[in-house]
């Protein structure tokens, strides 16, 4: 058996979306795989009752398939589905390293990445890297046309995930089809910002770089309080605010001496709209690791 702990991702920071992640030091997944003749599935922890376990259409069969590593795969969720931490990209990119290692496949982390993306193409459609880049290589990734790029980082976040769901599909629906050139050269400066104090780990510079006002606008509407939630959070210290992934959770890049206030507000924050949320208070960490077991 082999067992992989698969981290949650935040991805697009703003200004770069279906470009940029980064992997959250917490909370993750665990995927553990054992050789069987066809692919089998079970699904514990967080919201496991609103995961499939059908092959057909769980994110890990396809990524199964994808390796020709039948096994029977269990998930221990500490994502929560329909977080906008990149739920169904830490199981894929779990599975992905695990079976791999199981079946001595011989991929590289990079190799990986494509692969787990075919399992999230189950859920939104697109096999899209975003997530399950920074999931199976840690730090800072910058996905392109022409490959993957990482960064180590060490920048200190809020994930604060409210107690409402918001669909990939949904989210991806309300993303604007045309944008000025205005907005073009602003969101290009902010994501050359945002990079530049990702390679610095100035929070500062990441917080500044986050500014979006093209998909961000859209996607904040769908989330009760995100406003109130994002100014909670800048006055208490947070340098940069935006919408994790599809949403709903809201990320907050801040110092190490004001996470905990930050996290505090933003929770404070949509209980005041009525909503529960829990933050977690995390930072830039390691990609999927294998577990001794």
């Amino acid at each position: 058996m082999i067992a992989v702990r698969a981290p949650a991702t935040s991805a697009n920071l703003g200004s770069g979306f279906d470009v940029f992640g980064v992997a959250l030091s917490h909370p993750a997944d665990v995927v553990a795989v054992e050789r069987a003749e066809e692919t089998t599935i079970e699904v514990t922890g967080t919201g496991a009752q609103y995961i499939p376990e059908d092959p057909e259409s769980n994110v890990v069969g396809a990524v199964a398939d994808a390796l020709d590593a039948p096994a029977h795969i269990r998930i221990d969720k500490g994502v929560r589905p329909a977080s906008g931490l990149g739920s169904s990209a830490a199981s894929a990119a779990g599975a992905a390293l695990a079976l791999d290692r199981l079946y001595d496949r011989g991929n590289s982390r990079e190799e990986l990445v494509p692969i787990a993306a075919e399992g999230e193409a189950v859920v939104s459609g697109t096999a899209h890297t975003d997530n399950v880049a920074p999931s199976l290589l840690g730090g800072f990734t910058v996905s392109s046309t022409d490959g993957i790029r990482s960064v180590d980082a060490s920048i200190p976040l809020v994930a604060c995930l409210p107690d409402v769901a918001v669909s990939t599909r949904d989210a991806r629906r309300v993303v604007p089809e045309t944008v000025d050139i205005e907005s073009l050269v602003d969101t290009v400066g902010r994501a050359s910002t945002l990079t530049l104090g990702m390679c610095r780990s100035d929070p500062e510079l990441v917080g500044n770089g986050m500014i979006d006002t093209v998909v961000t606008p859209a996607r904040a509407e769908l989330i009760t309080g995100y406003a109130d939630v994002r100014d909670a959070a800048l006055e208490a210290g947070a340098t940069g605010v935006t919408v994790s992934g599809a949403g709903p959770a809201i990320l907050a890049c801040c110092r190490t001496s004001d996470r905990r206030s930050v996290a505090a507000a933003m929770v404070d924050a949509f209980l005041e709209e009525g909503v529960d949320a829990r933050a977690y208070q995390t930072e830039i960490g390691p990609g999927a690791t294998v577990l001794d077991r």
